[in-house]
């Protein structure tokens, strides 16, 4: 067996590891848990108008999170096109009660101008945060994201042609910011919104 080969292998075997160890975790927790597991937490950020924001800044809705990047060339675009369609089939009472909130991963990259430019394609109300290197990562690690830059082979290791590999779950938070269950990838616009809105139902 090559060396080029072993390493494929694995670099598959690392991914599939962390991979299923977050899918035990999230199975762990369950889709509908009340606010028991541990997701979610403090964190610091800048919005899109480059202000400063804190978890208590969302207190009293609930908000609808997803963490991701704006170079994203797919999944990410996907699922904040599910989340914006699926405000806008909720009812509306319901739906007022939310705050669509996206999440960089990418700061690098993410300026406070880009998030700016692109949260608006998905919905008018989403709120895209951003920050330094310290802070994204201590917001994705309080809620129990995994993600990381994928350089392309060949490239420097400063490039700035790069993907970031991440997960992918929608969080829904309660008004205290504390979880309340996920959506998986791939979840239609309707799914979503019929299990937000039992969600919030069943929890207030």
């Amino acid at each position: 067996m090559s060396k080029k080969t072993l390493l494929a292998i694995l670099a598959i075997a690392l991914v599939l590891g962390i991979g299923l160890t977050y899918r035990l975790m999230m199975m762990g927790t369950e889709a509908q848990s009340t606010g028991s597991a541990a997701i979610g937490g403090p964190f610091e950020l800048v919005n899109q108008d480059g202000k400063t924001v804190t978890q208590e800044d969302f207190k009293g809705k609930y908000m609808l999170t997803y963490f991701g990047y704006t170079f994203c060339p797919d999944v990410c675009p996907t699922e904040l096109q599910v989340m914006g369609n699926a405000l806008d089939i909720m009812p509306e009472d319901v739906a007022n009660e939310i705050t669509p909130v996206f999440f960089t991963v990418d700061p690098e990259r993410d300026t406070v101008e880009a998030i700016a430019e692109y949260v608006p394609y998905f919905h008018d109300r989403m709120v895209g945060l951003t920050g330094t290197v310290a802070q994204t990562s201590a917001a994705a690690k309080a809620f129990r994201v995994y993600y990381a830059k994928s350089i392309p082979e060949g490239e420097p290791d400063n490039t700035d042609s790069y993907l970031m590999d991440h997960s992918s779950f929608v969080y829904l938070m309660d008004r205290d910011g504390k979880f309340v269950r996920h959506f998986n990838y791939g979840t239609s616009p309707e799914d979503m919104a019929k299990g937000v809105v039992e969600a919030i139902k069943k929890n207030d």
